[in-house]
């Protein structure tokens, strides 16, 4: 079958099987109209795809990861007809008066959740949810998280290892109602608040990883971590490590930075309810782009190393090379990663000398310096 499907644009980056079927789906649905909101669309080609299917000019969309809202405009831009995307946050304006939803299953059900409880509350009530996916990263919960939102769920037939989600029926308790996200809850271990949206990594809970670098970081000399300096915590999640520096070093200056909106907007709220927003600045941002070089005293890491289901060996390497830039030299780089991982061979080559300061049977954390 060709990549291109009759009524689809020829785009730089095609519709791949689950999209044409969230469309193929969609247009198949009575009484739908604009407004249209796309959410979780890694390449841009399905909203391009959408604009051009039910003839729309502007379409809104939502993007968490800040590198797919670049291939967002990027497919935009080279579309063939003049389209406006209008970008939002996972907030009530994206779906503020909306009839139909086109989204991308994401992996969590709590991001899952949060998205159509925002739905319900603010869409039209008349609104349809188009939820798709691959088969094989669906599961029954992403039925019930749409059932405790929607009145009718449904599932279509497979078509090339993709199916999709049919939701309708906003429930009316949740019109106009808070979401619920973030949720908070307080750390007893930390003495502050956790704060998380849905597709927060470990939700409003320490990880394990984390408290491991927590405990290395409090044993660290001070010429590791002086009284004042500039701190990053790269990667920040709910900002978890960036507000326990603050609190550690109430003079430095800490920047908390991570390409995902979800993550950014937890750790704005983490650190607003630990008193330290003033000395906590949160940036959405690809691998700390936006901090200048030789720069920073001390970078905090706890890489990912999943995509999905797959462990990634060298997931983090670009972490790693944005942590090399932005250090002193002389500066000083803590990593906690699975003990099963290769990552102290390729700190010590992309960063600089390279210390394994504590190891458990799950977690290794290795103290970097940068070259001079």
């Amino acid at each position: 079958m060709s990549d291109s499907s009759p009524g689809l644009p020829l785009l730089g980056v095609q519709p791949d099987p689950v999209d044409r079927l969230i469309l193929d789906e969609a247009s198949e649905l009575e009484g739908v109209d604009a407004p249209l909101a796309v959410v979780g669309d890694g390449t841009g080609a399905l909203a391009v795809a959408a604009a051009e299917r039910f003839e729309l000019d502007t379409i809104r969309t939502f993007h968490d990861s800040v590198t797919d809202e670049r291939a967002s405009d990027e497919a935009v831009r080279a579309s063939f007809r003049s389209l406006k995307a209008v970008r939002f946050g996972l907030e009530p304006a994206l779906f503020d008066g909306v009839r139909l939803v086109l989204l991308r299953l994401p992996k969590s059900l709590a991001e899952l959740d949060e998205v159509l409880r925002l739905v319900a509350a603010h869409a039209h009530p008349d609104v349809r949810v188009v939820a798709g996916g691959r088969i094989k990263h669906m599961s029954r919960g992403m039925n019930e998280t749409l059932e405790r939102s929607f009145a009718s769920v449904s599932a279509s037939l497979g078509r090339q290892k993709s199916r999709v989600l049919h939701a309708s029926g906003p429930k009316p308790e949740l019109r106009d109602a808070e979401t619920g996200y973030p949720i908070v809850q307080n750390s007893d271990e930390l003495g502050f608040a956790i704060a998380s949206h849905g597709g927060a990594f470990a939700g409003p809970r320490l990880d394990l990883g984390t408290r491991e670098l927590l405990a290395a970081l409090r044993d660290v000399p001070a010429d590791v971590l002086p009284e004042h300096g500039v701190g990053v915590d790269l990667g920040c999640g709910t900002g978890v490590l960036a507000v326990s520096l603050a609190r550690l070093r109430p003079r430095f200056e800490v920047i908390a930075s991570d390409r995902s909106w979800t993550a950014v907007a937890s750790a704005r709220e983490t650190a607003r309810l630990a008193g330290v927003e003033e000395q906590v600045e949160v940036r959405r941002e690809d691998a700390g782009s936006s901090i200048e070089s030789a720069t920073v005293d001390v970078v905090l890491l706890n890489p990912p190393f999943h995509d999905r289901h797959e462990v990634v060996e060298d997931m983090a390497h670009p972490l790693f090379q944005q942590a090399a830039r932005m250090l002193k030299p002389g500066g000083a780089m803590l990593t906690v990663f699975n003990s099963g991982l290769a990552h102290r061979a390729a700190l010590e080559r992309i960063v600089g000398p390279s210390t394994q300061i504590a190891r458990g049977a799950k977690f290794t954390v290795v103290l970097s310096r940068r070259r001079d």
